[in-house]
C-alpha cells in the first residue's frame, strides 16, 4: 500500500468526505501539494485530505535529492511511453483509492482526486476506468493520456476541472484544450480555467476555482 500523509477533518471525528492529492514527478506526499488542503479545510470541515507517495523513486533525481518519487519515468515524453507508465501505476493507485474508501466507510461519490502535473495524468487515466464514479477530478498543469481509447475503456464519467497556466514551461499550454476535448469526446463532463500569467504551478485563482468545484461535487 502506498505510504501517505494526511490532514484530518477540521471538525474532528470520522471523515465524511475525502480528497486525495496526487503529486508530480520528483515530489512526494509530504511536499507542498498537501498544503492546499489546509487552505480548503474551512470550507470542507468534515473532509480528510490525503497525499500518497508515488510508488517509484524519482529516476532523474540529482545527487542531493533522495526522497523524490514518481508515478512513472519521464525520461521520455512520448505519448506511448507515458501511457505505458500510467497503465503500470494505475493498479497501485486503484488499490490505494479502494483502501481509503474501505477504511473510512465512504462511497466513491464522497471522494475526489486532485492531481498536479504527472498526478493529473494519473487522475485522468484512473478515475474514468473505475466502475463506480468518484465525485470528480481536478487536474492542475497536466494532460490526458490514452484519450484515443477512453470512450471504449471508460466505466464511469466523473466531472473534471482542468486548470493550466498559459506560461507553463513544462507541460505546454495547448495540452489544456486537447485534454478537455478528449474528455468531452469520451462523454466526460469537463470544464477548464486558464491562468494567464502562471507557469508550471498553481496560483491563487486555480486554488479558488478548485475549492469552488470541490464544494459543489462533494456537497
Amino acid at each position: 500500500m502506498l505510504k501517505d500523509y494526511r490532514i484530518p477533518p477540521l471538525a474532528g471525528g470520522k471523515p465524511e468526505r475525502a480528497v486525495i492529492f496526487l503529486h508530480g514527478v520528483g515530489d512526494s506526499g509530504q511536499g507542498g501539494l498537501l498544503s492546499i488542503g489546509q487552505m480548503w479545510q474551512a470550507a470542507l470541515p468534515r473532509c480528510e485530505f490525503l497525499c500518497p507517495d508515488a510508488p517509484f523513486p524519482f529516476d532523474m533525481a540529482p545527487p542531493d535529492m533522495d526522497d523524490g518519487r514518481q508515478w512513472f519515468s519521464l525520461k521520455s515524453f512520448a505519448m506511448p511511453d507515458m501511457l505505458a507508465g500510467a497503465k503500470t501505476a494505475a493498479p497501485l493507485l486503484d488499490a490505494y483509492i479502494d483502501h481509503v474508501l474501505a477504511t473510512r466507510g465512504l462511497a466513491p461519490k464522497q471522494l475526489a482526486l486532485v492531481g498536479f502535473s504527472q498526478g493529473t495524468i494519473m487522475a485522468l487515466y484512473v478515475a474514468p476506468r473505475r466502475t463506480e464514479a468518484v465525485a470528480g477530478i481536478i487536474g492542475y498543469s497536466g494532460l490526458l493520456v490514452g484519450g484515443e481509447t477512453l470512450l471504449a475503456e471508460k466505466k464511469s464519467a466523473p466531472p473534471a476541472l482542468l486548470v493550466h497556466g498559459r506560461m507553463d514551461e513544462v507541460v505546454p499550454y495547448n495540452m489544456l484544450e486537447l485534454s478537455e476535448r478528449g474528455l468531452r469526446m469520451a462523454g466526460i463532463p469537463a470544464t477548464s480555467l486558464t491562468c494567464p500569467l502562471t507557469g508550471h504551478s498553481i496560483d491563487d485563482a486555480g486554488i479558488a476555482e478548485g475549492l469552488k468545484f470541490l464544494t459543489k461535487i462533494l456537497a
